[in-house]
């Protein structure tokens, strides 16, 4: 694949990255200031001896699912490159952009990649054991396979990293402090999309006093005050707030502690917390809400009600972040396809002021409390790839931009 990209539509095309512990989530969009819908999007899942490629969307609508060769992230990438170079609209790729889980204290913007940074997000592996060693190993694969596109790497945590220093700090000796352990926040490139597309919904009340709910696999929920952090439920690790499908949400650290004592050791317990925990580990079934919902086990029900509960508790103290509450925002997976934890979270919400109009709740799209009412509801879906892809047309703009005709 050539740096310049001469595809069906003559643009260079930038690829969006999303390396997790078992995924390779992918974009490609048209490198235009204005970016439209990507042109390819999809994944390769559980990777490992059961790796799948998924193809949501691509331009023949020649949609699907297929097994491959994927035991690694590095073999992923190679898959979907060489996928890619074999589909018949030639995508060829003249930038690409990673979303990084951790900035640490060191960025708090997206940065080019280069020798000097990737040193600098080695250093950054300890805060994020699970994920930055993936992230970082298809960014060092893709310069081995692709060495002469520019890269991007934007971070999770960027979005938090201003947040007031009350919201920054664990009361805990500085010697840890030291050692990096405050509250970063995460999912910031899904709360950054959001804030950018409030406007459109809200006009001048998108400045207002907004908590967003990103409910799903993973879950957590950011207030905002002018589109920007002002507090967020996860914080040293996105395990901490409102439990997710397989992290257990808050822990007393107590817990941990004894834990080691009873002879536990760190790496299971680290393993339990994130992929055994949450509404998996509480139900004993599943992680998934759309079985939880249809499951009538009462351990079910009480998985469902806990996580019902901890997204309340987590409205309202982030109401009382922001000194009062204008607006109300569900996205992600169960965010904006789950009327009925809506409705719930709503109803126990009534103290606020949150009401639903129950027809625009089951159509689930933009506002969907009454005209009038305050806090208003919306349902608004996030789109991290394309948030991602927009940093990188910024950063790598004048390093993928074909010469114009007139120059020659």
């Amino acid at each position: 694949m050539s740096r310049q990209a001469p595809t069906a539509t003559g643009s260079p095309l930038v690829i969006t990255l999303d390396a997790s512990p078992t995924a390779l989530e992918f974009a490609l969009y048209e490198a235009h200031e204005h970016l439209g819908a990507p042109l390819f999007r999809g994944a390769i899942r559980e990777i490992g001896p059961d790796a799948r490629f998924v193809l949501d969307h691509c331009p023949d609508d020649n949609t699907g699912n297929w097994r491959v060769e994927s035991a690694s992230h590095d073999a992923a990438l190679s898959e979907l490159l060489r996928w890619l170079e074999q589909h018949p609209y030639r995508p060829e790729i003249a930038a690409a952009g990673h979303r990084v889980i951790h900035g640490g204290d060191l960025f708090s913007r997206p940065v080019l990649l280069n020798a000097s940074t990737l040193r600098q997000l080695e250093a950054l592996v300890p805060l994020a054991p699970l994920h930055m060693p993936h992230n970082l190993a298809v960014i060092r694969a893709l310069s081995r396979q692709l060495p002469a596109i520019p890269q991007v790497a934007c971070f999770d945590t960027a979005f938090h990293h201003d947040m007031p220093l009350v919201e920054r700090y664990f009361a805990i000796p500085h010697r840890w402090q030291d050692m990096g352990v405050r509250r970063y926040g995460f999912h910031g490139l899904c709360y950054e999309s959001i804030a950018e597309a409030l406007p459109d919904y809200m006009g001048k009340a998108a400045d207002g006093r907004i908590v967003v709910a990103r409910l799903g696999s993973g879950v957590s929920l950011c207030a905002m005050h002018g589109r920007r952090s002002v507090a967020t439920t996860t914080s040293f690790s996105p395990l901490d707030g409102v439990p997710g499908a397989t992290g257990c949400g808050t822990l007393d650290p107590g817990a941990v502690v004894y834990l080691l004592q009873q002879g536990c050791d760190a790496e299971t317990i680290d393993r339990e917390l994130h992929f055994e925990s949450g509404l998996l580990g509480l139900s004993g079934t599943s992680g998934d809400m759309r079985t939880l919902l249809a499951s009538h086990q009462p351990a079910a029900r009480l998985a469902v009600d806990l996580f019902i509960h901890q997204v309340h508790r987590a409205i309202g103290s982030l109401a009382a972040a922001l000194g009062g509450l204008d607006a109300l925002v569900f996205t992600a997976g169960i965010g904006e396809n789950a009327p009925r934890i809506r409705q719930r979270l709503c109803d126990l919400g009534s103290w606020l002021g949150l009401k639903l109009d129950n027809e625009a709740n089951v159509a689930g799209r933009g506002r969907i409390s009454p005209k009038h009412a305050v806090p208003s509801v919306w349902v608004i879906p996030a789109d991290e790839a394309r948030m991602v892809a927009r940093h990188t047309v910024r950063l790598t703009g004048s390093l993928i931009t074909p010469p114009s005709p007139s120059r020659y």
